[in-house]
């Protein structure tokens, strides 16, 4: 099955690139791999905004980085023009606002990985960090970049 077959069955469409809200750009491609830069979670176009472990509960952030996941792979599609020429995720990096207390970053980011495995099966499987940071630009509840390797 194609990855573009899963994402159908899944119900996911890929939105188009966002435009930087500073000064990178949204993707580096050098040889094999691709860099995709931090993208923030959003919700109905928006910010994503909260603090895990203060207005946030775990399932919501999950949410949150599982939307992630299907922004990355837009910026991931226009990179490559193709998903199915994705041969492996290789790196996911989870940035989670949240409290000095909360620690459960690993299974907020658990909803972008769970995706990524979904969508390109045992490619998808990944080395990943997921770090509680004390804020994310402009209030957001999750930042995630990544690095994929492509045909």
């Amino acid at each position: 099955m194609s990855v573009y077959d899963k994402l159908q069955q899944l119900g996911i469409t890929l939105p188009p690139v966002a435009v930087p809200a500073a000064a990178y750009v949204p993707f580096v491609r050098t040889g094999n791999l691709v860099f995709i830069s931090g993208h923030i979670a959003k919700k109905d176009g928006k910010a994503w905004v909260g603090q895990l472990g203060l207005t946030m509960a775990t399932d919501e952030g999950k949410a949150a980085a599982r939307a992630i996941a299907i922004d990355l792979m837009g910026t991931l599609h226009a990179a490559v023009g193709d998903l199915n020429k994705v041969t492996r995720i290789v790196k996911v990096m989870s940035l989670v606002n949240s409290t000095a207390t909360f620690t459960e970053q690993h299974l907020v980011t658990n909803g972008a990985s769970e995706l990524f495995g979904e969508v390109f099966g045992a490619a998808g499987a990944h080395a990943r960090s997921a770090f509680g940071v004390a804020q994310i630009p402009m209030g957001a509840c999750v930042e995630i970049e990544l690095i994929a390797e492509v045909a």
